[in-house]
């Protein structure tokens, strides 16, 4: 026991709490379109269910640089402002996140110090709809973390209920992070493209998202895997990802390239991971008759569409946004059995924040970034 000048007694516990841990490193937007800056915040106590992860692995989403921008491209080139959302700065990005738990409030339960977990980040207020099904993804007043509340870009990241993590055991948490939305967006996108074996589907756009698309349409269905991309590296990436055929959008005619390869009929299914009013325009040109097209990515725009051929041609038109907690749990499933590897390219450290994003942006990232803070 340690006693002070001053007469008051204080534990050891106590004393290390005080001198050792009581600020935390995050790499924040705090100006839009500004370089992030790293931070030194008060780190979180938990309480209740509360659990403090120390955080091992972030991913770099694209989402993250439409906060990074402050808005997403509306009809006729609008900026949809990321504040008219509810989004508030300075914010901690960051909603792929992996790691260990660090501390946690006197009601968790079936969770140790040390344990290895990811950590589902779209959470809900809990009481709309949506969250009474477990669909908190799709909540009415969303309190996802990195996007309302802060993120991973950070050496701590408290989460408010045990029930948003996931026993990851053996799983590198690098491999792990992209789970929780890449793979997570690309998993509820394939289930909403309803494929059969004998479908010819389009992935639009190679990136980590599409990638993840890829592995998972040919894990769960088999179908044939045709991608679609403007870089001939991301494509040859995406064939040993599984795509049976690949299609170079810049250096050839999209169209007239799936026309051909599905005899003429057209594709069965396109699920679109750039959602740009270009592509979606080359998607509502190569659906076979009864196609679904599944709007994934959130580059933005307008699309005009021939309101007699929806009908007539039977086709569906579907939005698609991340997943819940129950297809985490399947993927971390998926992943442990070495049936889908999420493709990590880049790695950064904390201070590297804006670099990630930037990379991004421009297109020189292949597969995930991942932030090791």
């Amino acid at each position: 026991m340690v006693i002070l000048s001053i007469g008051i007694r204080i534990t050891k516990t106590i004393l290390y709490d005080i001198l050792v841990n009581r600020t935390m490193q995050a790499a924040r937007i705090v100006k839009i379109k500004e370089p992030l800056e790293i931070q030194n915040l008060e780190t979180p106590k938990p309480k209740g269910s509360q659990v403090l992860i120390r955080v091992e692995s972030a991913g770099v989403c694209h989402s993250d640089i439409h906060l990074w921008d402050g808005g997403y491209e509306g009809p006729g080139g609008q900026i949809l402002k990321t504040t008219d959302r509810g989004v508030k700065y300075p914010l901690t990005p960051g909603h792929e996140v992996a790691g260990v738990v660090e501390s946690m409030g006197e009601e968790v339960e079936g969770f140790a110090k040390n344990e290895k977990v990811l950590v589902f980040p779209w959470i809900g207020e809990g009481l709309c709809p949506a969250c009474r099904i477990g669909e908190e993804n799709l909540c009415d007043k969303p309190r996802s973390l990195g996007v309302y509340n802060d993120g991973g870009y950070a050496e701590y990241v408290l989460v408010p209920s045990y029930k948003y993590l996931a026993k990851i055991h053996d799983l590198d948490t690098d491999i792990s992070a992209p789970l929780s939305c890449s793979a997570l967006t690309a998993y509820g996108a394939v289930k909403n493209a309803q494929l059969k074996p004998n479908d010819n589907v389009v992935i639009v756009g190679a990136g980590g998202l599409g990638l993840m698309g890829i592995q998972l349409a040919k894990a769960i269905s088999g179908a044939r895997v045709i991608a679609m991309d403007l870089d001939d590296n991301k494509l040859k990436v995406a064939k040993e990802n599984g795509a049976d055929v690949v299609v170079n959008s810049k250096n050839e005619d999209p169209v007239k390239a799936i026309m051909e390869l599905t005899a003429n009929l057209g594709a069965d299914a396109v699920v679109d991971f750039v959602n740009a009013s270009k592509t979606v325009e080359t998607d509502m040109q190569i659906l076979r008759r009864r196609a679904r097209v599944v709007l994934v990515g959130l580059f933005g725009g307008a699309l005009q569409l021939n309101l007699v051929s929806m009908p007539t041609r039977a086709y569906r038109l579907i939005g698609s946004y991340t997943g819940s907690m129950p297809d985490m749990l399947e993927l971390v499933s998926l992943a442990q059995r070495n049936i889908i590897k999420p493709v990590i390219s880049n790695r950064f450290k904390l201070n590297q924040a804006t670099e990630a994003l930037t990379m991004l942006k421009q297109g020189q990232i292949v597969g995930r970034g991942i932030i090791n803070p």
